[in-house]
């Protein structure tokens, strides 16, 4: 038998304690209420019966966690292609995020969630439109999922561009769906787009006003909420600390 070098022994005999420190955990986790697996450190894809147990507080409760994760600098061992591949075959999402498109904020990133754990619904400023709307009407009513976060972020392009009264195509039409939150923020200041603070006041009254109008326009998820099947909540993403506040 010809010898290994230490380097593929010493990591071989790694992933072996690796694999019976999980093997060991996994009792006490379930003993805790059936965790969830991408909380587990298993790197699985959630599966119909561990969604269906969650309560959308717990759910929540994930996205937290994931997200204090990710501030730290950690993340839970996850085989994507593994999840990839369980995922083709029927996907079981616990919640649906509608967030803006800035490419500093990825949901599935700054909340350390895998493949197959959310739906995530991206347009310019996290607003609300009939097909957004029919796209978590979707999410929560046909495939079951039991949170509507709507997401914004700090220093948001599109926020900027509504209170500046930017004009461009197609554009034009989508900021002036963030009007109204610029004209409803009370603030006393400078109300500039060069001012962050008016920006990011406005960002929230953006979430507000998007949730009042997926339960004005979507009977389909009020009357889940109505019936605590779904919570709909906002969060704020902060670019300079990473941190996602919820509004519950």
């Amino acid at each position: 038998m010809c010898d290994l070098p230490v380097s593929t022994l010493q990591g071989s005999a790694l992933a072996r304690r690796r694999l019976l420190k999980a093997s060991a955990a996994a009792p006490a986790l379930w003993a805790l209420g059936g965790s969830l697996l991408t909380d587990a450190a298993f790197g699985a894809t959630l599966t119909h019966a561990q969604r269906d147990a969650m309560t959308p507080d717990e759910i929540i409760a994930m996205m937290r966690r994931g997200n204090q994760r990710f501030r730290r600098g950690e993340k839970e061992p996850r085989d994507l292609l593994a999840q990839q591949r369980a995922s083709a075959k029927g996907q079981y999402p616990a919640a649906v995020i509608l967030s803006c498109i800035d490419s500093r904020a990825p949901a599935e990133r700054i909340m350390d969630l895998g493949i197959g754990d959310i739906f995530n619904a991206r347009v310019a400023g996290n607003i609300a439109n009939d097909d957004i709307l029919g796209s978590l009407e979707f999410a929560c009513k046909l495939s079951g999922a039991k949170v509507v976060v709507v997401m914004g972020h700090t220093a948001c392009g599109a926020i900027k561009g509504a209170i500046d009264h930017a004009e461009l195509g197609n554009l034009t039409g989508l900021l002036a769906k963030i009007k109204p939150a610029v004209d409803a923020t009370d603030y006393s200041g400078e109300r500039t787009a060069k001012n962050y603070a008016f920006v990011d006041l406005v960002a929230k009254k953006n979430i507000e006003l998007t949730i009042a109008d997926i339960r004005q326009h979507s009977p389909v998820l009020a009357e889940l909420e109505s019936r605590q099947s779904i919570k709909i909540v906002g969060a704020m993403y902060k670019l300079d600390t990473a941190a996602v506040e919820f509004y519950l």
